[in-house]
């Protein structure tokens, strides 16, 4: 099944390009696993849940359940993919209401302004000033001018003589580090600091654009997301079938040269899908636990938000990964009026993921009703190099768009030869198309 995104952001990047390009897909709706699910009782039918929804979860059709929750960071990789392929035009986003990050057993929002810094009660006066210094030195810092660095090399120095610069205690290295620049593990501590100052910037950025939080979601839930690529695809000379098995990818001297689907085959000389097509040249990394609750409540301390997100780092909690909860409700048009849903998600790392994942759940009681799903996550061991098929990486338990987008730069790079490049995507479009409507 295409995952929403490298997939079907890759088919109107290369529609953009001019190529030309087939899309087909086994499902009779767009987005496969990333789909987002409507009526309701498609919900409880997909997990094998007995009967059908109560009365007091409203109309089926007012539901839209994202299998897989990711939001957008407001100024992040996916957000200029999609302004630079102009699928804005298809959708309407809103901003998320607030971050927060746990700590001891309790949640925190994560200060959006310098006033709710100095206000919040994640850390003490003395560590606000030092914090406050460390942010001042993130915004100012330009990887492009020396006089930024303050005597850090941001491509040996890392991140933990960073911290111990400024003087960062335990409780805000975990919390900027998980909740700013969104690490999932502590792996990054002993890289060079480059990546890092450069996460946190976009974290600033983006919350910078809309103030409450530096997320955005779209209205009906994600599975707008492929229709608006599958739209664009077609504006630029593109074809999309549905309800296509797929029987055969057909190989000639190891390199694919096209699809055989109900007896046709559909000649091609590059091939992009997901692991689930092509399970002889891909290699399980790990596995997700999702688990989808339903709320008729929202998630307690967060000031009623009708949509956010909390992050678990994983030291709080004794894990080496941390647990997501993305939280939204009938604000966004995917739940019936007065319901929230709130999707808890972690990297497994036990054979009992259900309790690796409760310390989420427990901020959420009552839960109405759970949806639990257990996922391997596949890597590509075939980059395509020879056989010209371009594999994307299973969806990670991340709650953003980030780490689906370096997918998609590295692909495209394994098929164009070249970097992926804003700037020139937005340049081409121009040639072609000329200067109108631009954004």
């Amino acid at each position: 099944m295409p995952q929403v995104t490298a997939e079907c952001i890759l088919s109107g990047i290369m529609s953009v390009n001019g190529k030309k390009v087939l899309h087909m897909d086994r499902n009779s709706y767009y987005g496969g696993e990333s789909a987002s699910i409507t009526p309701l009782e498609d919900l409880y039918k997909r997990f094998n849940l007995p009967g059908t929804p109560p009365e007091s979860m409203g109309r089926g059709r007012d539901w839209n359940v994202d299998l897989i929750p990711k939001f957008l960071m407001a100024n992040g990789q996916l957000v200029k993919m999609l302004l630079y392929t102009e699928v804005t035009r298809y959708l309407d986003f809103k901003v998320i209401e607030g971050s927060f990050v746990y700590k001891g057993g309790k949640i925190y929002k994560v200060p959006s302004t310098e006033a709710e810094a100095l206000a919040s009660s994640l850390m003490g006066l003395f560590e606000k000033r030092r914090f406050r210094k460390f942010l001042v030195y993130v915004a100012n810092f330009d990887e492009n001018d020396p006089r930024t660095f303050e005597g850090v090399d941001p491509k040996k120095t890392t991140m933990r003589d960073v911290y111990k610069k400024f003087d960062l205690g335990q409780d805000v290295i975990d919390f900027t580090g998980h909740a700013l620049a969104l690490y999932r593990t502590d792996d990054y501590l002993d890289q060079p600091c480059q990546e890092t100052i450069n996460r946190i910037k976009l974290y600033s950025e983006s919350l910078a654009r809309y103030g409450k939080s530096p997320y955005l979601y779209p209205l009906y839930g994600l599975g707008e997301l492929p229709q608006g690529f599958a739209r664009l695809s077609a504006i630029y000379g593109g074809t999309y079938m549905l309800n296509k098995p797929i029987e055969e990818i057909v190989i000639e001297n190891g390199k694919v040269v096209g699809v055989k689907s109900e007896g046709e085959v559909a000649r091609c000389k590059q091939l992009i899908c997901d692991p689930s097509y092509v399970s002889d040249r891909v290699t399980k990394v790990g596995q997700v636990i999702r688990v989808i609750c339903i709320l008729s409540h929202p998630i307690k301390n967060t000031n009623d938000a009708n949509s956010c997100q909390i992050i678990i780092p994983q030291n709080q909690v004794n894990r080496k990964s941390d647990i997501y909860v993305c939280m939204i409700s009938s604000a966004h048009n995917v739940a019936a009026q007065g319901k929230y849903i709130a999707i808890a998600s972690t990297t497994v790392e036990t054979a009992d993921p259900e309790k690796e994942i409760k310390p989420a759940l427990d901020l959420l009681e009552p839960i109405e009703q759970k949806f639990v799903s257990i996922s391997d996550l596949f890597a590509p061991t075939d980059l395509g190099t020879e056989s010209q098929i371009f594999i994307s990486r299973t969806y990670d338990a991340t709650t953003h768009f980030e780490t689906t987008c370096d997918d998609i730069k590295d692909i495209y790079k394994r098929m164009m030869g070249s970097e992926f490049d804003f700037e020139e995507m937005k340049r081409k479009k121009n040639d072609i198309y000329g200067e109108e409507e631009q954004q």
